[in-house]
């Protein structure tokens, strides 16, 4: 098999030939036919999350065919088109594990982090991390930053509220994605990217957003709820004067820079500041189920495998609207 390997952080990766995996009692073996490359892909590579053992490999937006299954697995069909996500194990015998919280759990997997991921031909997974995509969710590199940006950006959508007024700070994949949820469930939707980000700023509005500024403007008027999905801890207070009074703004990242001291006015009349911390799988078995109906439509550049460098450095530069996805293909790439 191929794979792009990260071999040490803060460098590019190396793409490498390994010998075929083999799957483990419970695991089965995909393979991998797209992978998209998520901004948590950029935190492992650059360093900004806890190193783990390297060399490595990334990527946690697969998608793919089953190809072999490992002792013990039954409920899995080979040939299967499946996805892989973020989370790729847990204990299930810690106290979040017990509460249903497994998102939380004390001594989890993460796919292209602790365990190899989709930055290759093949990728091996516990079978029960595993999600069979139902049909509607377009060609493979299409569906695969649902696996993600729209997990991710889901379980931010849930922990924002219903309020019908909702911010979007950055407008990346999750962003680009939930915009289209938030617009079908009949929210209004509020758009804050960086200054002078025209491009960013006209895909919004393209894509229906109901207003579209810079991070630092006022909106016109104030937000039920806003979901920071940029790392910019800057944002913080930015958006919580954004937000009205019993509003909830929600930090949608692994990883942010720190957050500037701000006045405890903003915080006061019952304003609630809170995280997103992984995915579980009923996230994924809700929102795979809700993106056909509502007609989720990706916006990728699709990149070789081989170039997954350049599609790490087009996502650090902010030069992709919407996501970027590697995929196994031959031929001529463009933008869909």
């Amino acid at each position: 098999m191929r794979a792009m390997r990260l071999e040490r952080t803060g460098e590019a990766l190396i793409m490498r030939d390994l010998p075929d995996p083999e799957p483990e009692p419970g695991e089965v073996r995909i393979q991998v036919r797209a992978c998209g490359v998520c901004r948590t892909d950029l935190h492992v590579v650059d360093g900004d999350l806890p190193e783990r053992t390297l060399p490595m490999t990334p990527g946690h937006e697969i998608v793919g065919v089953i190809d072999r299954c490992g002792d013990g697995v039954s409920d899995r069909r080979i040939g299967a088109r499946v996805g892989v996500g973020w989370l790729g194990g847990v204990c299930g015998s810690c106290r979040y594990c017990a509460m249903q919280r497994e998102n939380l759990c004390d001594a989890p997997q993460f796919t292209g982090y602790t365990r190899d991921g989709g930055f290759a031909t093949y990728v091996i997974a516990d079978a029960r991390f595993v999600y069979d995509l139902p049909d509607g969710l377009g060609d493979d590199a299409s569906a695969a930053p649902l696996l993600c940006a729209g997990l991710i950006g889901w379980r931010s959508l849930i922990a924002a509220g219903d309020g019908r007024a909702l911010g979007l700070y950055g407008f990346g994949a999750a962003a680009h994605i939930i915009l289209q949820i938030g617009k079908w469930q009949g929210r209004r939707v509020f758009v804050f990217t960086r200054a002078n980000d025209r491009a960013s700023q006209a895909f919004a509005r393209s894509l229906g957003a109901d207003w579209v500024g810079a991070s630092d403007e006022t909106p016109p008027h104030a937000l039920d709820a806003a979901i920071i999905f940029a790392p910019v801890g800057a944002l913080v207070p930015k958006a919580l004067r954004a937000v009205r009074k019993g509003g909830r703004v929600v930090c949608a990242g692994i990883h942010m820079s720190d957050i500037p001291a701000f006045a405890y006015a903003l915080l006061w009349g019952e304003r609630a500041l809170v995280s997103v911390a992984n995915l579980t799988r009923r996230d994924a078995a809700e929102f795979l189920a809700l993106a056909p109906r509502v007609g989720v439509k990706t916006h990728i550049a699709r990149y070789r495998l081989g170039h997954a460098n350049q599609a790490l450095d087009d996502l650090r530069a902010g030069r992709l609207q919407g996501a970027a996805v590697l995929t196994m293909e031959t031929g001529n790439l463009a933008a869909s």
